[in-house]
């Protein structure tokens, strides 16, 4: 049995997170139900009670099995919850994809989410954002930054290992989950966002889902399926009959082509062709 990793200074991180949540009073917490949101909703709820609020934003490119999880979750916090409506495809600079869409979906979300704060009178609204995130292509960052939304977990530096370490000290059901992008994050850069490509997406991973698979994305390159899962898992989905079942499952969904990517999963996959791309665009 491995030995359980220990983080020496992660009690004097928490105590500066509770600090720090303490001196905002009021918070909302834009949650998405994944591990580092979950973490700071609880967090949140621990520290300020019913002066916490968190709120899941509901769009296209959010399953419905990750909305329903939000609410579960929200409910076992026990923190006060509520859901607002985004809609980024509504928005030319996003439905186009460019290579800064996440910057326009963050900027539709705490546009929405300030109706909420005014409501209630929060002055501070926080969202999950970690060191981990820092230094990689965050375009959704910087609308944050400029509309003046909080990231106390970078703030404190809390790592994603230690996030998933003390969400598990807590009970939380989260601290394994598996990691988690908006369903926009399927398409290649330049490649035009629309509702029915998100369904489809969505049901091609609702597919994979259903059948075990917990760390996968389907990358969508239009009539071509290009299916990303953890190493660990690469095995399983090669072999019969589950090879077959996904293949003509995905081709009755509308894909021509499936395949199974070698590398497997990793996160940000459609950006390893970002400089290319961001040099053709700006041009």
């Amino acid at each position: 049995m491995a030995a359980e990793v220990t983080y020496p200074d992660i009690d004097q991180k928490l105590s500066q997170l509770d600090e720090l949540l303490k001196s905002y009073g009021q918070v909302i917490v834009a949650f998405s139900g994944g591990v580092d949101s979950t973490f700071l909703a609880e967090a949140a709820q621990r520290t300020l009670g019913q002066n916490a609020l968190a709120v899941t934003a509901v769009s296209d490119s959010y399953p419905e099995r990750e909305m329903k999880a939000a609410q579960d979750i929200a409910k076992q916090i026990g923190i006060r919850f509520e859901t607002i409506y985004t809609d980024e495809l509504d928005t030319e600079e996003y439905a186009s994809n460019p290579v800064n869409r996440c910057y326009f979906c963050k900027t539709e979300l705490f546009d929405k989410l300030r109706p909420i704060a005014e409501r209630y009178k929060i002055g501070t609204t926080v969202y999950g954002a970690i060191p981990d995130d820092v230094g990689d292509y965050r375009p959704g960052m910087d609308a944050a930054k400029r509309m003046g939304i909080q990231a106390p977990l970078i703030d404190v530096n809390l790592t994603k290992a230690e996030i998933r370490e003390v969400s598990q000290r807590w009970g939380l059901t989260t601290w394994d989950k598996p990691a988690f992008a908006c369903l926009s994050s399927r398409f290649p850069y330049g490649t035009r966002i629309t509702r029915e490509k998100l369904r489809l997406v969505d049901r091609a991973e609702q597919f994979l889902f259903d059948l075990g698979i917990r760390q996968f994305r389907v990358r969508h390159h239009d009539d071509l399926a290009r299916i990303e899962v953890d190493p660990q898992e690469l095995e399983f989905v090669a072999t019969q009959p589950i090879r077959t079942q996904i293949h003509e499952k995905f081709k009755s969904l509308g894909y021509r082509y499936v395949a199974l990517d070698l590398q497997g999963y990793r996160s940000g996959s459609l950006n390893e062709g970002l400089l290319k791309i961001s040099k053709q665009q700006f041009q």
